[in-house]
């Protein structure tokens, strides 16, 4: 029996929606919705498909992820997120909303360290959730202020999605890498400006302004770890180290400061380190392997082309064309985890992408800082489950505010597809020969 494209279709994502529903984990579901096909299509056996997944690992670029959840895991634990707060206090506490700017600030600096949103939300947030709550500022301000931050962990450089999704498409990494700065800035000032709103309406106080004794000791006591993301991006923008290298890199480093600058970890914490490294690499990995396989079955049914022959028979235009690809990402990301979206969407729409001349970095930042949106908004919100599970509040209590704070971010997504240089500036500017 051979099975046609819209049938094939049908099947793969209505059995990938029930499992979702029916509470199936998104890595399960998606090579579970392959069974009845693999079953049914006489053109397909189980070991065609085992095949794809072993392959989906031999990209030596995906050696980075551990590292760099490693390197984020050593940096919560040996305390280095407390030295990024205090830099990040005498930076911008003295504003209106003091520690709304501070969350926002050290998401920032956190997130050129680790890559890893989701270690952003809960390293930072157990300091910072609890300080803004006593200090006076609103629970549900500081659950969303919090969820929304950690997103640049995905978007400012070093970036485990750019990684992936380098590895998957084959884009220089150090291109994604330098494309993804410019808007993980302008994120970061849209949510300050809206922190700033946020103070002067609710009257939230400063957390003080700072001497400039505080200020040298607090930029002494994190200058080590800032360093992290010259080694990583300088290392691979300048060709001296591949992704993968530069992930051990900052995971030593990291290993480093923590045991023997710091003196915050102990040897026998790393066996608890490197456990709680491996089982949420393995998660995304084991996530990246099944995506794969239902990646390439919805190739092997030709439904890129038919989208593509869709898309361009409707002759959209560049920017109709990157605001339909960033709705789909959107979408996808309020169900799944950005990992598998990439792999499975950003594989679809790439040709369509290529047909309405889409630069390959724009397309990659378009689809990353939507997925980025789906971080903090449910069902699959993880970044903003974990903040609420901190502060043990209701999801549904903190939406009205993760809306008002998502808002700005979406403009900042709406100038980037309208202006596509905003990304490709840095990357022209740094890497001779890109174009």
């Amino acid at each position: 029996m051979i099975i046609s494209t819209g049938v094939a279709c049908l099947i793969l994502l209505s059995g990938f929606i029930l499992l979702v529903i029916a509470r199936i984990p998104v890595a399960f579901a998606l090579g579970i919705a392959t069974i009845p096909l693999v079953i049914l299509d006489l053109r397909l056996t189980p070991f065609l498909i085992m095949d794809r997944m072993l392959n989906s690992y031999t990209s030596f670029i995906l050696l980075a992820v551990p590292f760099f959840l490693l390197a984020a895991n050593l940096m919560n634990s040996g305390k280095i997120t407390d030295r990024l707060i205090g830099l990040a206090t005498v930076l911008t506490g003295w504003l209106p909303g003091g520690l709304g700017h501070v969350n926002v600030m050290v998401s920032m600096l956190f997130a050129g360290i680790s890559g890893s949103s989701t270690a952003d939300a809960a390293g930072c947030g157990k300091i910072l959730i609890p300080a803004m709550t006593k200090q006076g500022f609103d629970t549900r301000f500081s659950v969303a202020i919090t969820a929304c931050s950690s997103v640049m962990g995905v978007i400012i450089p070093p970036s485990i999605l750019m990684i992936v999704w380098g590895g998957v498409m084959s884009i220089s990494v150090g291109a994604l890498f330098l494309a993804g700065a410019v808007p993980g800035l302008m994120i970061a000032v849209a949510l300050m400006l809206t922190v700033y709103g946020y103070a002067k309406v609710y009257d939230y106080p400063t957390a003080g302004k700072p001497s400039l004794a505080e200020f040298w000791s607090a930029l002494k006591g994190a200058s080590l770890a800032l360093l992290t993301p010259i080694f990583v991006i300088g290392g691979i923008v300048g060709g001296i180290v591949t992704p993968t290298e530069s992930a051990i890199i900052a995971a030593f480093y990291s290993f480093f400061l923590g045991v023997v600058v710091y003196r915050t970890i102990k040897i026998k914490d790393t066996f608890a380190i490197l456990y709680e490294t491996g089982r949420f690499a393995s998660i995304s990995l084991f996530a990246i392997g099944t995506a794969s396989v239902f990646g390439w079955m919805l190739a092997f049914y030709n439904v890129p082309r038919l989208m593509v022959g869709v898309m361009t028979s409707m002759d959209m235009g560049q920017i109709f064309t990157s605001l339909v690809i960033a709705a789909f990402f959107l979408v996808f990301g309020l169900f799944i985890d950005a990992i598998p979206a990439i792999i499975i969407l950003g594989t679809v729409l790439y040709p369509v992408a290529s047909a309405a001349e889409i630069h390959p970095v724009v397309f990659a930042i378009i689809g990353i800082v939507s997925l980025s949106f789906g971080l903090v908004t449910p069902p699959y919100g993880l970044c903003l489950l974990i903040s609420a599970s901190i502060a043990k509040v209701n999801v549904v209590t903190v939406l009205r505010d993760v809306a008002i704070i998502l808002a700005p971010m979406l403009v900042i997504l709406i100038l980037i597809i309208v202006f596509p240089n905003i990304v490709l500036w840095l990357p022209k500017l740094l890497m001779p020969g890109f174009k």
